[in-house]
């Protein structure tokens, strides 16, 4: 069974190769890459499976995905970084960086309200649709003039799609630059992560296709049209077969923080590395530990107002949540996940990092079956 993972195992994480085997065997996966970074040395780097829906193409060492919502990572480390250069507080209203903002009662929003989905500014206020989304001023410009939708700081409610703008927009102003060039410049390549915002057209023929999941069972027809699921879902709504958006080239060339990131998981697991080891790795410093620590400084904890569930976030990252997130033990762990089943997760007590991406998208917003299998395997193994 194990002739279809390719790739280097240590031999500690035998069972998770193993599932990797199994879940390819049994059709649940189509094709997916999982690594694990212990101390700075990639100890896990496999894949399997096919890149195409046909099975005509397998996947390989350098074949990259649409990782979804796991993009939000990368938009968090780059705030992150710019707070440990002093060029960003997250205690100062976005309105003093981005003045536009302060429009229709956000003037008291603070960065950390944007970085913790927290700010009541989960979505864009209809009408707007996905070309708007794609042209940077514009949907900036509709989120600058926007009232919040909930009291901000009071609760979460995740900034589903409007994630990378809100934060992008803000280091856009600070340093001059794009998020996606952002990231190039300040995590990619330094860290030598295959990661990036968007796709470049070079990278087109090594992305995986991708199997839209089921619809999920969700409420629409039950809850009023001002509340803030529907109306942060006005754009995509996850109970439709969208997957087939992020094959479009407008996509790939969009720059959208929150929903288009493309890699593996070994590049995944490269970036975020630095958190988990004190914010150095692949020789890079990229964050001080006192810059770590204020991830882990909780910023809400209950019903999300958008997703319906309970979860709990830091700055940046999604923190353990076992009633919602069984995987991800309790412990100085940050971690989120990408529709479909996607995910990334930093444990520094334990200094590793642990990413998974794949193509044949399951049902849920913060892991499938196959990713709990995945996770739980990891810390079986690290114990």
């Amino acid at each position: 069974m194990r002739d279809s993972v390719h790739g280097h195992c240590d031999s500690r994480f035998d069972k998770l190769a193993d599932a990797l085997a199994d879940e390819i065997a049994k059709g649940e996966e189509l094709g997916a890459s999982i690594a694990v970074d212990i101390d700075g040395q990639c100890v896990v780097d496999i894949w399997g499976g096919h890149a195409d829906r046909a099975k005509t193409t397998p996947w390989h060492q350098d074949t990259i995905v649409n990782f979804w919502s796991c993009t939000k990572t990368l938009t968090a480390l780059a705030a992150l970084i710019l707070v440990d250069r002093e060029l960003l507080d997250l205690k100062a209203a976005v309105a003093d960086y981005w003045p536009e903002f302060a429009a229709n009662g956000k003037h008291d929003i603070e960065i950390r309200h944007l970085l913790a989905h927290t700010s009541g500014v989960s979505g864009w206020e209809a009408p707007f649709d996905l070309e708007v989304m794609y042209d940077w001023e514009r949907s900036t410009g509709h989120l600058a003039g926007q009232a919040p939708w909930w009291p901000p700081g009071t609760a979460s409610g995740y900034h589903a799609l409007n994630y990378g703008h809100l934060i992008g927009e803000v280091i856009r102003r600070v340093t001059g630059k794009s998020l996606k060039e952002f990231v190039r410049d300040e995590i990619a390549a330094p860290l030598d992560a295959d990661v990036q915002i968007g796709a470049r057209p070079e990278d087109d023929d090594r992305i995986a296709e991708l199997i839209a999941p089921p619809p999920l069972a969700l409420p629409y027809d039950l809850l009023p049209q001002d509340h803030p699921m529907i109306k942060t879902f006005g754009t995509i709504r996850p109970d439709q077969d969208v997957a087939s958006i992020a094959e479009t080239i407008a996509w790939r060339r969009a720059d959208i923080g929150g929903a288009n990131g493309h890699g593996n998981a070994r590049g995944l697991a490269r970036a975020l590395a630095p958190i988990a080891l004190g914010g150095k790795a692949n020789g890079v410093q990229l964050l001080s530990p006192a810059t770590i620590d204020l991830i882990f400084e909780e910023q809400s904890h209950g019903l999300d107002q958008v997703l319906m569930i309970p979860l709990r976030f830091g700055v940046g990252f999604g923190l353990p949540c076992p009633e919602s997130v069984p995987a991800i033990p309790e412990g100085r762990i940050c971690w989120w996940g990408g529709w479909g089943g996607s995910a990334i997760a930093m444990d520094l007590e334990r200094r590793t990092t642990f990413a998974y991406v794949m193509n044949r998208m399951g049902p849920g917003t913060t892991g499938t079956e196959r990713t709990n299998r995945y996770a739980r395997l990891v810390y079986e193994a690290l114990a």
